[in-house]
């Protein structure tokens, strides 16, 4: 079951026609939002003053470095510009708010109609303003340069050197005239701090001379002095030897300890030899030798002692040769030995010596350089003192010479095109707006049937019943009640309604309009289109069984005023017009209706046979029409639940269903009392009556895993008050054509 129900969603999600019946079903949702949206867009498109657009375009050149460029000191190139916050500072001057006030100033807005300001004719606001203006300085122009920034856009052409100045206002002259001042302001303005620029420059650089000249004569004069007290002129030929010698002793040094070192190392590899444990390799040539025969010789003896016995000649001639060949190695090993001691011995006191030699030397060197590294320190300040003078005096020739320039050179910065007097306005543009307008009202409106599709949890449909539940359902009935059908009357009826109720008919459009209860509707208009749902609903029930239909049937809902008790009747008139004999059981011990849909009198019933009162023959009731039986509930007991709960309503069913064909039970609602759980759990089967768009999902589930807990066969649910102009089901999945209604023979 659970596979059938994953193929059903499925199929669902894939079905175009059930995303157009969520729509369909709350278009009136849908159209007034697109209305809505269409509405406000037309009033803002119409109402809303033009605005015209003028732009203006500027080339911004990388400034040429003239002073003080590390760029021009180390030949630095690259393409485009070498450095871009150049680039990024101009945009950002030419929204800066002193550049916009400038122009404010210049083209005298303060008096401009655009910016003039509107009287509102609220005194009460100049109190408040007046108190502003104490508390914060009077600055006229504040808004406007504020209002001004905030109507223009600075944009760099990309992959060049120039940038779009464009503004917008209600007026396209002030926009052309606004656009062009800023750009000629923003050239006058850099011109101007390019200028001053060079002459802080210059005068910066006069007194960095005047300072470093200053300096200088000071640190000459101290050098002067602390070389007349040191003694200290020149460095003589008997100084540079001396330190010559010290670097050669300290290179003998050296030279001594790596010799030293390796003696040292070749000593102690010689010390620790012995025969019988000899590396694979040896430095001393000779001991390698003796060491090749000497283990040729004893391998020879081993090889040899395998075969033949120690007392066998050749064997006594081979033992005593390795022994002459061991003793002669142990004797050059010493002799090596020695020898690698006595030239370690030498080579050790050379080192000493040269150890010793050194630190006279250095001790005389340093004693004779303390005075000369301050005299030289001193001398290398001077000459950094001097080539820092010379630089800057050569400068400050440079920045003389710019200054004076700057005057008739052209600005790095030039307006290309001026901003022309634009004919069209670029705001609002009517039409697109109202065609955004509209597609945004259409899937926002779309949108919004979707979420209140989502947000609505009530059981709307037959496979919400099927998919909630995994009951089947056993059919659907359209929405009514006798004002719609007054309504009707006096407007005429739908097609559908119309050709269903016996086409140009007047009588019985008449019948229809005055029909002011609906619980027996088939029995009174047995052509009218819902006597059909009813009846198609039967169909299901006479086939819900592969052996035979049932007999005995309980029919509740989950929640009150769902249309239980109007289904009840209705099928029992269904089942009637079978020519079977139907008893209709008034089983809702709490609040009976069915004495009053059939006029019959309630005093004595099912409550009064439970308890004895009446025997059943008193009981049952036989109504106005053909084949229908009524057993009322009687007078309402202080105890239903046990009443419908005894021994005595089985077997009273189990008797009545001898003398009818069909019993049909009218149960409480499911989530208000016990009850219809107890009769469910006594009848053959059991029908749930939902509400279209009213019942709750999680009500009609419960009800559902109620009545299944209380081992109910429950055959199906049956979905009343389908409003179809809102559901959208027109298909024949659901509904058939109009055509249907109008009888055979017709």
């Amino acid at each position: 079951m659970n596979t059938f129900y994953e193929e059903q969603e499925e199929e669902k999600e894939i079905d175009l026609l059930e995303y157009w019946r969520v729509i369909y079903k709350r278009k009136w949702v849908a159209v007034a939002f697109i209305c809505t949206v269409v509405l406000f867009a037309g009033i803002y498109s119409f109402k809303t003053a033009p605005k015209y657009e003028a732009m203006a375009t500027l080339m911004i050149e990388e400034q040429k470095a003239k002073m003080l460029s590390l760029e021009s000191e180390f030949s630095y190139r690259q393409s485009g510009y070498r450095d871009l916050r150049f680039f990024n500072t101009q945009l950002k001057l030419l929204q800066s708010y002193s550049l916009i006030e400038r122009v404010a100033k210049k083209l005298d807005l303060l008096n401009h109609p655009v910016f003039l300001p509107k009287d509102n004719g609220k005194k009460g606001n100049n109190k408040k303003e007046k108190k502003k203006n104490d508390l914060f300085p009077d600055d006229p122009y504040y808004g406007i340069t504020y209002s001004i920034l905030g109507s223009m856009e600075i944009t760099p052409v990309r992959d060049t050197k120039l940038v779009e100045l464009s503004y917008v206002s209600t007026d396209p002259f002030l926009a052309s005239q606004v656009a062009n001042t800023i750009a000629e302001e923003f050239i006058g303005s850099y011109i101007e701090k390019r200028f001053e620029s060079t002459q802080l420059a210059s005068k910066f650089l006069v007194d960095q001379i005047v300072q470093i000249s200053v300096d200088l004569a000071e640190k000459e004069k101290e050098m002067q002095e602390y070389g007349e007290e040191k003694g200290i002129y020149f460095l003589s030929a008997e100084e540079s030897t001396t330190v010559n010698t010290f670097a050669d002793i300290n290179k003998a040094l050296t030279s001594a300890r790596i010799e030293r070192i390796n003696a040292e190392s070749n000593y102690r590899e010689l010390e620790e030899l012995k025969v019988d444990a000899l590396p694979q390799f040896v430095n001393n040539k000779v001991i390698q030798d003796l060491k090749t025969g000497y283990s040729r010789i004893r391998n020879e003896h081993e090889e040899n002692s395998k075969i033949f016995k120690p007392e066998y000649p050749e064997m006594i001639s081979l033992k005593a040769k390795l022994e002459s060949m061991r003793n002669e190695l142990e004797d050059e090993i010493s002799r090596a030995v020695e020898a690698a001691r006595t030239v370690y011995r030498t080579v050790l006191n050379k080192e000493n010596s040269l150890d010793q030699l050194y630190e006279q030397q250095k001790d005389d060197v340093a004693q004779m350089n303390s005075s000369a590294i301050a005299y030289n320190s001193i001398k290398i300040e001077v000459e950094n003192m001097r080539k820092l003078q010379d630089s800057l005096v050569e400068r400050q020739k440079e920045t003389l010479v710019s200054s004076r320039l700057d005057g008739v050179e052209a600005s790095n910065i030039r307006l290309i095109d001026k901003a022309k007097i634009p004919r069209k306005p670029i705001s609002p543009k009517k039409k697109r707006n109202l065609v955004l307008a509209f597609l945004v009202g259409l899937f926002g409106g779309a949108g919004l049937c979707f979420g209140l599709d989502y947000l609505d949890n009530t059981v709307k449909n037959p496979e919400d019943v099927e998919k909630l539940a995994h009951i089947p359902s056993l059919g659907m009935i359209p929405y009514f009640t006798p004002n719609h059908i007054q309504k009707r009357g006096k407007k005429g009826y739908s097609y559908r309604e119309h050709y269903a109720s016996g086409g140009d008919d007047p009588q019985k459009d008449e019948k229809l309009a005055k029909l002011k209860h609906i619980e027996l509707i088939n029995h009174l208009h047995p052509g009218f289109y819902i006597s059909d749902d009813y009846r198609t609903v039967r169909t299901s029930i006479l086939l819900s069984s592969a052996e035979k239909p049932p007999q005995l049937i309980s029919i509740t809902s989950a929640m009150p005023k769902e249309g239980k008790t109007t289904t009840v009747v209705n099928m029992a008139v269904a089942f009637s017009q079978l020519k079977e004999k139907v008893l209709i059981v008034d089983a809702d011990l709490r609040w009976p209706r069915m004495h009053r849909i059939f006029k019959m009198k309630n005093t004595s019933g099912l409550s009064g046979y439970l308890t004895g009162k009446v025997n059943i023959e008193e009981a049952v009731q036989k109504s106005d029409i053909n084949n229908i039986w009524v057993l009322p509930s009687g007078p309402i007991p202080p105890n239903p639940s046990e009443l419908l709960n005894s021994a005595k309503m089985q077997r009273m069913l189990n008797e009545l269903k001898k003398g009818f064909d069909v019993i049909i039970l009218d149960s409480p609602p499911v989530m208000a009392v016990v009850d219809p759980v107890i009769t469910a759990s006594i009848v053959e089967a059991t029908i749930l009556v939902v509400q279209s768009g009213q019942t709750k999902e999680k009500a009609f589930i419960d009800a559902a895993e109620e009545l299944r807990r209380g081992k109910a066969k429950i055959l199906g649910a049956v979905l009343n008050g389908v409003k179809l102009d809102k559901t959208g089901y027109y298909s024949s999945k659901y509904y058939k054509s109009p055509y249907r209604y109008k009888s055979y023979g017709e």
